[in-house]
């Protein structure tokens, strides 16, 4: 199954930026770059809103069976995971 998913999206000040994330060996990276720039920068915590995003983008693959429940379900956890670290922070 292919596991390479992309989108793009304007920050605040409405510059562009991509972000792929691409699963190899049972790992997620996720990598991002605004316009202009000519490399990638790659995160071992992706944002927040990233990960949303790429929840939402799994949950329709997988809905049209080009995605695996398991990676929707592994997005969820990592997402709630992460959620509950920035509770934690912010109280």
């Amino acid at each position: 199954m292919h596991n390479r998913h992309g989108w793009t999206a304007r920050d605040d000040n409405g510059v562009k930026r991509e972000i792929r994330v691409i699963k190899s060996e049972g790992s997620w990276r996720f990598q991002a770059k605004q316009a202009g720039e000519e490399r990638w920068s790659y995160y071992h915590e992706p944002l927040v809103e990233d990960l949303e995003e790429f929840r939402e983008i799994l949950f329709r693959k997988y809905q049209r069976r080009r995605a695996a429940y398991e990676d929707v379900q592994w997005a969820e956890k990592e997402l709630a995971r992460r959620r509950c670290g920035r509770a934690s922070l912010e109280g």
